[in-house]
């Protein structure tokens, strides 16, 4: 069954904060909820990205999501 779009903005925000990986693709939110299609999760990604719960940060050759807090530690620690 389908999450609601709130249920699944819950849980890519909750994917984003407890990955081991401080920035995640835009692929790896698909498995919030494998009924969805991929492009309605790239869209609650990128509204997650304007409410602030999530932003945008590139390696230089692609863009990933972070939040941001994690994307912040990771600068300070040189994680990223």
């Amino acid at each position: 069954m389908a999450l609601s779009v709130e249920e699944l903005k819950a849980a890519i925000v909750e994917k984003a904060e407890k990955s081991p990986k401080p920035a995640l693709y835009v692929k790896d939110f698909y498995a919030c909820d494998p009924d969805a299609k991929p492009r309605v999760i790239k869209n609650l990604a990128n509204e997650l990205v304007r409410e602030g719960k999530l932003m945008f940060w590139s390696s230089g050759s692609t863009t990933m999501y972070a939040t941001p807090s994690r994307v912040k530690n990771e600068e300070k620690s040189g994680g990223i």
